[in-house]
């Protein structure tokens, strides 16, 4: 673990840092040199994912840092894509996963989209929760549930996902499903948390940014940290990223707080729900 980043304790006793680096939309053959730059900048977290074709770019900048580093400093995420939907069939997109990222262990396994049209989301988790008690993976949970997705969970299988990892910016800020998460003893995770740029560009980011002497990123990551919402920005600039980690010397005051919340205008910048 990096001591200087924060950390969020998961609702089964594991804990994770308050910000990630993610690799969407990341060229597979540029993913182990960032991941490495990433990880030299002192990020401990990396978000990656089946659907993202760069899960083994992943796992070589992680065999690159153990070289020298420890196993547990590190929390490795990755995710079930749609396809792969099914009690059997998640089971061999995990193996899958894990021999391209060449870990014995994941630390976080999501399932990518509840994809309610097919129905077998609920028998996805229960493959989560089977590699979880075989020690296969540490911590599972979800990413673009819904409520009723999040409730159907709990009420079939007994088990709550620790972690649900939504789009969520100034610009998208899903009040009442963090409500219920915090509720329910889920962590909110942020993806896309500069709204793909779009809320780096608006004047109440920039008027702020300016007064505090940051960038329009460091300004929007660390209200996102003020909320008790976790991040995974993801850039492909060295300067950037580690730019984006350097927000724990700072604060936002109410009246900044309030300014940005006042951008809610449930805006998506990703990919629509899927069916």
């Amino acid at each position: 673990m990096n001591p200087s980043v924060p950390r969020a304790l998961l609702a089964d006793g594991s804990s994770l840092d308050v910000i990630g680096y993610g690799v969407y939309k990341i060229p597979p053959e540029e993913t182990e040199q960032l991941c490495s730059t990433a990880l030299g900048a002192g990020y401990r977290l990396i978000d990656t994912a089946a659907l993202y074709g760069n899960e083994a770019g992943v796992g070589a900048a992680v065999r690159s840092y153990l070289s020298s580093g420890e196993r547990d400093d590190l929390f490795i995420t990755s995710k079930v894509w749609n396809d792969d939907h099914g009690y059997d069939a998640t089971l061999r997109a995990f193996d899958a996963t894990m021999d391209r990222i060449g870990l014995d262990q994941l630390d976080l396994y999501l399932i990518h989209w509840p994809v309610p049209s097919k129905g077998l989301y609920v028998e996805s988790w229960r493959a989560l929760n089977q590699l979880r008690a075989d020690g296969r993976v540490r911590s599972v949970g979800v990413s673009n549930f819904q409520e009723d997705h999040l409730r159907r969970l709990q009420d079939e299988t007994g088990v709550r996902p620790v972690l649900n990892q939504i789009e969520l910016h100034p610009y998208l800020q899903q009040r009442a499903l963090r409500d219920f998460h915090a509720e329910n003893g889920i962590l909110t995770q942020a993806w896309s948390p500069l709204g793909r740029g779009t809320a780096l560009t608006d004047p109440v980011v920039g008027d702020i940014a300016a007064q505090l002497g940051r960038t329009p990123a460091q300004v929007v990551l660390r209200w996102h940290l003020q909320h008790d919402i976790l991040t995974i920005p993801k850039s492909s600039s060295p300067e950037r990223i580690s730019s984006n980690l350097d927000i724990f010397d700072f604060s936002l005051d109410d009246g900044q707080l309030a300014a940005l919340d006042a951008l809610d205008r449930d805006q998506h910048s990703g990919s629509a729900n899927r069916d």
